[in-house]
């Protein structure tokens, strides 16, 4: 297979280790050594890219990706368009996300049950540009409750979502979604504040649906995930073996402790971007002003929010970035903007908020543990940046920065800047990030 180095990089590996000025050597598709600069001699490969001191690390992953959805202001949008349309929809969403140096993409729901998998098959058959996609499918919830979009004089057979009531419709409705392909089963089990008849403290969905859902998507070797904003639901959630949280903004010291003992099992996924992109007045000229907002509880959601993720991080919760991109005010490829909100409310050091978005990231998408960081034997999948992010953690919102973007050994973005030499050993130039050795 074919060899590549990139060599006089400044890597950030993703193992929570200082960055350091080094090599790092991939084979095919797989990393065969990530070597500091000086401990030994560069070993020759077919290709070579002279990183000039830039930023190595791993590449990202959006935690909560919706692909299906583009520039969405209202339920119809996601219900109405035809399958044939949605489907160029999510495979624009899969290029903006790997365009904007996320490899990975964890997927949340989709506007209709097989677009993930159509786009996520289309990608790995190298025939569609797009990150490593564990595809979503429909939302799964109950009578009533958030994705229920009908009423009595207006049936429709749900929004967005599969609507089931009881554990033996819930077995069925996950069933039928392995069937299909789906990758992450994704449960409504709480309220929200965009439907007022069940806001996000309430918990509509019963422990017993929950329960049966997990067990069913784990004895497919799936993945579950919910949408948990009350402190009942999220409970339930961590009992029934639910793997991705999704939200959990309120809490109390029980949850907390709950979610403590299961940490080397649940990943936590916020999605504060959406309240602060509300509460900044981004989503004003979409209807969703700060006075909206104030009255659909935001304020409150986003106070608890703070605190809640606040303390799971003191607590070595896996968090994950991303989420609820794809409003016409939150565009797909924005997700990095998660970055900067980790630092400001959560108190996050930029080295920490990388590792949510690289290491954690990489572990939800591969339970093989070979995703996420830069060492031996892991899959290449990785970016290399103009200037250094835990002094700017901004930086990589900005896409011109991202001189490489690799996925799975193979380039998808090279910098002119980085123009392929010819496969001989460049003179070791000094970094510029500006971090030490």
């Amino acid at each position: 297979m074919a060899t590549t180095c990139i060599a006089n990089a400044t890597i950030f590996d993703g193992t929570g280790a200082a960055p350091f000025v080094g090599d790092l050597m991939i084979d095919g598709n797989r990393i065969t050594s990530v070597t500091p600069a000086g401990s030994a001699s560069r070993p020759a490969a077919d290709t070579l890219i002279d990183a000039q001191g830039r930023f190595l690390m791993p590449g990202m992953t959006e935690g909560h990706a919706h692909l299906s959805f583009e520039n969405v202001c209202r339920t119809e949008d996601l219900i109405t368009p035809t399958p044939e349309e949605q489907v160029f929809t999510a495979a624009r969403g899969a290029k903006a996300l790997i365009d904007a140096g996320f490899t990975s993409a964890y997927g949340a729901s989709e506007a209709k049950l097989r677009l993930a998998v159509a786009v996520r098959n289309q990608v790995n058959a190298g025939r569609l540009p797009g990150p490593r996609i564990r595809a979503g499918g429909l939302e799964i919830s109950v009578t009533g409750a958030m994705g229920d979009e009908g009423r009595e004089h207006d049936p429709r057979p749900g929004g967005p979502a599969t609507i089931v009531d009881g554990a033996d419709e819930m077995r069925r409705a996950v069933r039928l979604h392995c069937r299909e392909g789906v990758d992450n089963i994704k449960l409504d089990v709480s309220g929200d504040p965009f439907y007022p008849s069940t806001p996000g403290h309430t918990t509509p969905m019963t422990f017993e649906e929950i329960r049966v859902a997990a067990e069913t998507a784990h004895a497919y070797g799936r993945r579950i995930n919910a949408h948990t904003r009350s402190i009942e639901g999220s409970k339930h959630c961590v009992r029934a073996g639910v793997d991705g949280l999704f939200h959990t903004e309120y809490a109390d010291e029980e949850l907390l402790d709950l979610m403590e003992e299961a940490r080397e099992r649940i990943f936590v996924v916020p999605t504060v971007g959406l309240f602060h992109q509300i509460m900044n007045g981004e989503a004003s000229a979409h209807g969703l002003s700060p006075e909206v907002g104030g009255h659909m509880n935001i304020p409150d959601l986003l106070e608890n929010s703070i605190k809640t993720h606040t303390e799971l991080r003191k607590r070595g919760i896996r968090h994950l970035i991303g989420g609820d991109y794809g409003f016409g005010w939150s565009k797909q490829g924005e997700q990095a903007r998660d970055l900067q909100f980790f630092v400001r409310y959560y108190g996050y050091a930029p080295a920490d908020a990388l590792l949510c978005a690289t290491r954690n990231g990489g572990l939800a998408m591969r339970a093989e543990g070979d995703l996420g960081t830069l060492a031996a034997g892991q899959l290449a999948d990785l970016l290399l940046i103009d200037g250094n992010p835990l002094e700017d953690i901004a930086l990589l919102t900005e896409h011109s920065r991202l001189a490489l973007i690799m996925k799975d050994g193979a380039i998808h973005k090279l910098a002119p800047a980085l123009t392929l030499p010819p496969a001989s050993e460049p003179a070791r130039t000094p970094a510029h990030s500006g971090i030490a050795a």
